[in-house]
């Protein structure tokens, strides 16, 4: 079974009817995975014993017509931990990490009945655009195994992507969920900042962090944060709202909504294909009766160099933690306590990783702080009021959600040229936003994404455009071919 033309409610449906049990859509599940993951290379660890035997409990007990969730399967990131099943976050130096607890989300999906599949491929630590830093192996693209499926969630896009599973959680700092799934050509989510609990989530840095979902099509993934929102007495940052329901908006019209572009976001660096793919999208939502205008950010441009100052600097102090004492990699040919620390760490963690915890260092060191970390504070303070401004007088922004097309791996080696996958997504977290890539074209076969950003907690309003855009074109109808057939 692949999963293009089978939505969470279809499958809802088909276990209603008995035409599928959770046991078989389980096993299912994991055929599809074996045919096909020594191409893809998604998964790290599969949960196939516990699975299946969650899976024949929930046939036993009997389907559940009011839970859409019930008996679904879903793959994990591998940063959030899951009790009893490795969670690596793709590093050496928490390979053969089992956790004693489940985090937030998991308890959430646990108790809509949903079954975890396994955990996911990504790049260490969550540091890094292409799944390349990935310490165990490289997640190829679905529609190209040539190419890069993007980062850090390359794992949960690819398996959506290439029919294993029908969704997956990621974890987005700097567009980690939204690049991954423009490349890959799905939709990806990326909530307000404090909408989904942390607790649980292996932080990279937290005041930028969050969980989103990654689904075939907009309404399945607006089920999916309904089902992991909500605030957490184990996580001070979870925000104490209330969740309403993300699908109520959906199929509304869009007539008279205002829609803002804005320049910046359209400029050197984005490829002409994806301009172009965006300008159609633009017409388009004019054509069904919404009011698109060009607006400025002038402050988002600095948003890669305050990102990169202030994720490396917490990134510096959340990873400190991996010192070879407590847990995770320790080496074994030392002489005393500072070796303990210098050769566990040096060997440990990734280069990309110690790249940023050097860059954190730096930015947090005393003759450096005013003039990098403090500046940055202020800077992403401003990018935040440029989006509240744009926001006094439109309902939502579209833009690309990446400047190019998924590139080929191995064909990005320069750090610099690789943070610059992140030019188009990063404001949006350093502004604590909420915003969603959908398929939008394609530029040589390779998908691209529109990005569609709204107002702190707004997510509904956002699902609406999304499900009305997604609704009038064809791209959620196009799958790749891979072996073991179409996805």
């Amino acid at each position: 079974m692949t999963w293009f033309n089978q939505t969470m409610e279809s499958l809802h449906q088909q276990l209603i009817d008995g035409t599928l049990t959770v046991e078989s859509l389980t096993e299912k599940v994991f055929e599809r995975i074996e045919q096909t993951d020594s191409d893809i290379k998604a998964f790290l660890a599969l949960n196939k014993e516990k699975a299946m035997e969650q899976a024949r409990a929930l046939d036993r007990k009997g389907i559940d017509k009011e839970n859409i969730l019930y008996g679904l399967p879903i793959g994990i990131k591998d940063n959030i931990v899951t009790k009893n099943l490795e969670t690596t976050a793709a590093s050496k130096m928490l390979e053969n990490f089992i956790p004693i607890y489940d985090a937030t989300v998991i308890e959430k999906l646990a108790a809509k009945d949903m079954v975890v599949i396994g955990k996911l491929n990504m790049d260490e630590f969550a540091m890094g655009s292409s799944t390349e830093t990935s310490y165990f192996k490289k997640t190829a693209n679905a529609w190209d195994f040539s190419h890069v499926p993007g980062g850090s969630s390359g794992g949960s896009a690819a398996a959506v992507a290439a029919g294993q599973i029908p969704a997956s959680l990621g974890s987005d700092t700097g567009g980690s969920v939204r690049q991954p799934a423009s490349f890959n050509g799905i939709v990806g989510m990326k909530p307000t900042y404090g909408r989904v609990s942390r607790y649980g989530l292996i932080a990279f840095s937290s005041s930028l962090d969050q969980i989103g979902p990654m689904t075939r099509t907009v309404k399945d993934n607006a089920l999916l944060l309904n089902a992991i929102c909500g605030e957490d007495e184990r996580d001070y940052t979870a925000a104490k709202v209330d969740v309403p329901d993300f699908t109520v908006k959906l199929g509304q019209d869009i007539k008279g909504m205002k829609i803002a572009l804005p320049k910046e976001y359209m400029g050197e660096g984005v490829d002409k294909d994806v301009r172009d793919s965006v300008i159609k999208a633009a017409e388009l939502l004019k054509e069904m009766g919404a009011i698109v205008e060009e607006v400025s950010l002038p402050y988002s441009k600095y948003g890669l160099p305050v990102y990169y100052i202030q994720a490396c600097a917490e990134a510096t102090s959340n990873l400190s933690r991996y010192d070879g004492i407590r847990y995770g990699y320790r080496a074994e040919d030392v002489q005393n306590l500072e070796d303990v620390y210098v050769k566990s760490r040096s060997e440990g963690f990734g280069s990309e990783v110690k790249r940023r915890i050097m860059l954190g260092t730096f930015a947090l060191s005393s003759e450096n702080f005013e003039d990098h970390y403090t500046k940055a504070g202020q800077v992403r303070t401003l990018i935040r009021e440029d989006f509240d401004k744009v926001f006094e007088s439109y309902d939502l922004i579209i833009s690309p959600t990446t400047p190019t097309k998924a590139f080929v791996s191995g064909e990005v080696r320069d750090p610099v040229e690789m943070y610059m996958c992140d030019l188009l997504t990063v404001p949006v977290n350093l502004a604590g936003l909420p915003a969603i890539t959908v398929p939008c074209g394609f530029s040589e076969g390779m998908p691209l994404g529109l990005q569609i950003i709204g107002k702190a907690f707004d997510e509904a309003t956002i699902y609406q455009l999304a499900y009305a855009f997604e609704q009038a074109t064809p791209y959620h109808h196009q799958k790749p071919e891979i072996r073991g057939g179409e996805a």
